[in-house]
């Protein structure tokens, strides 16, 4: 599979890779800009290039049937945005009890334009004291970028400095709806 999915990636698509994912066991991936549904594909292909576990969540829809079973067998986990629920704790909690977990998900919330980012994937990380992957998907330049590994600091603001300015110009599969 992982030969397909560098054909596929490489050849087929005609994108690159800036950087590599860092060798850890434990982190956050924060990947943005997510303007499309097809991001979710693209990142199933990386992640088969990587060869890397990685796992996420999904609002509880996408796991009914008929699609429910796709999505669990890829590594996603159900999510009640209705309930009023600690996903910070519940998602550090599972960093304790597992030896390799890499948590992927958009820190916009949503396909649609954002002017900010969600701040809940540097608090999970916090909470985990697991660094963050930043990953980018620019649709613009054909490539997909990584992030040295950026461990949260005391000074968030800080931090999110670094983090906007890694996401700074990326074009989404919708451009208008880039971050």
């Amino acid at each position: 599979m992982q030969a397909f999915s560098r054909f596929l990636y490489f050849k087929v698509f005609g994108w690159t890779m800036n950087g590599s994912f860092p060798d850890v066991d434990k982190c956050v991936v924060a990947v943005v800009p997510h303007t499309h549904w097809m991001d979710f594909f693209l990142g199933l292909v990386v992640r088969s290039i990587l060869g890397k576990e990685i796992n996420y969540i999904g609002k509880k829809s996408l796991f009914k049937p008929p699609f429910g079973w796709f999505f669990r067998w890829t590594g996603g986990a159900p999510i009640d945005r209705s309930k009023t629920s600690n996903t910070v704790d519940s998602v550090a909690a599972i960093f304790e009890k597992r030896k390799v977990f890499r948590f992927a998900l958009a820190p916009e919330g949503t396909r649609k334009k954002v002017t900010e980012l969600k701040t809940g994937f540097y608090h999970i990380a916090k909470k985990a004291n697991v660094p963050i992957v930043l990953v980018a998907f620019d649709f613009g330049k054909k490539q997909v970028k990584f992030s040295e590994l950026l461990n949260p600091s005391q000074d968030m603001e800080a931090d999110f400095e670094k983090i906007l300015s890694f996401f700074k110009g990326v074009v989404g599969k919708v451009p208008e709806y880039s971050f």
